[in-house]
């Protein structure tokens, strides 16, 4: 059996009236991700993760922000296309681990849904998504809250 790890990250600056989705979720809040897509970070680091396991570039490379096909698209069908690129060369994805970074709001409360509607997306167990979050104890730009950043890791086996 073969393996691959990959790893992704992801910044999207904050700003007023915009909605924040996270994990395929909309999450209350004051401020949303400034984005030519809805602007999920956590999904784009996954996608970056798949992506990058297999040596296939960025998400930036397969849905540029220049095109207006990508608009305002919902991440989770951007992270449906990158599994579909993944399952086409014949790797399975093994488990996602994903962190989000925002001092506000709260995540906690958010993540078994997210977790549930990443499994969703990527036909996987819900044991097979972990998603955690942190804050940078009011430390840099996520501190401040100018914007929100992601991280993901994952396992693929053919």
């Amino acid at each position: 059996m073969e393996f691959r790890v990959g790893n992704g990250y992801d910044v999207h600056q904050l700003a007023d009236g915009l909605p924040l989705v996270l994990g395929g979720v909309k999450i209350p809040h004051t401020k949303g991700c400034v984005a030519h897509s809805d602007g999920d970070v956590l999904i784009h680091a996954i996608c970056d993760a798949l992506l990058g396991a297999l040596a296939l570039g960025d998400i930036g490379q397969h849905f540029p922000d220049t095109s207006d096909a990508y608009a305002g698209i919902d991440s989770r069908i951007l992270l449906e296309l990158v599994n579909g690129m993944i399952r086409d060369r014949g790797w399975k994805i093994v488990n996602i681990d994903g962190t989000l970074l925002a001092q506000k709001p709260k995540i906690a409360p958010f993540v078994p849904q997210m977790r549930q509607a990443l499994a969703d997306v990527l036909a996987l167990d819900v044991d097979a998504v972990s998603v955690k979050a942190t804050t940078t104890e009011h430390l840099g730009f996520v501190g401040r809250e100018e914007g929100i950043a992601a991280q993901a890791t994952c396992l693929l086996c053919k």
